[in-house]
């Protein structure tokens, strides 16, 4: 049914990591669609954590290390490969400027806080840009302060609330909800509680999944 601005709403859910390059190119390919139909269609998008590596400690981790114990080899032919499909997708994505895995229990913890704000969105778009393209830690308090500053946060807001042990556990908790209902890749996409996908898939792919929904 149409809402008072004769568009036709629609609830998407992103399960993602913002540390994830996948789930940056997918969030943009999302936008990107979502965009060619913002006559018809009103979205409502919800982003929901995922851990790609809860193992990772509150200090983070050194990223190419990391990912060479992971799969056993060099990831630089892996880090081609996903720029690639960045730029594609209008994202100048550089991984020379990405030296860190970050904990990122913190900044999940702050898109749950900035959903009821209504700054989720543009807070999730903020720190994938300081984590890939201006290589920011943001696993670091101060760093996540200066980033949620212009997303309806004040810095001392944000020092209180990451480190408030519950709201990390609330954080960590709802993380392994997503894992135990099945999600084991992201960005894992839900629209309108029928259709998902997982995956940043191509345009005509989230195309299909809207009509789907809508239908």
């Amino acid at each position: 049914m149409p809402s008072e601005t004769g568009r036709t709403p629609l609830d998407v859910t992103v399960v993602s990591d913002v540390i994830c390059p996948w789930c940056f190119i997918g969030s943009r390919r999302l936008g990107q669609v979502l965009e060619t139909v913002r006559d018809e269609i009103e979205p409502a998008i919800h982003y929901r954590p995922f851990l790609l590596d809860p193992s990772v400690p509150p200090e983070g981790a050194d990223l190419r290390d990391r990912l060479r114990r992971k799969y056993g080899a060099d990831p630089e032919a892996m880090f081609v490969r996903i720029e690639e499909a960045a730029r594609q997708t209008g994202i100048p994505l550089d991984f020379t400027h990405v030296r860190r895995t970050p904990n990122t229990i913190a900044a999940h913890t702050l898109l749950r806080h900035a959903e009821p704000r209504g700054t989720q969105l543009a807070l999730s778009d903020a720190l994938f840009n300081a984590y890939f393209l201006e290589g920011q830690d943001i696993g670091q308090a101060d760093v996540l302060a200066s980033i949620a500053a212009g997303h309806g946060f004040t810095p001392e807001e944000v020092l209180v609330l990451l480190a408030d042990d519950r709201e990390r556990a609330a954080t960590r908790a709802e993380a392994e909800r997503a894992a135990r209902a099945g999600i084991s890749g992201v960005p894992y996409f839900v629209f309108g509680n029928r259709v998902a996908f997982s995956g940043a898939q191509p345009a005509h792919v989230f195309r299909a999944a809207i009509a789907q929904a809508l239908a």
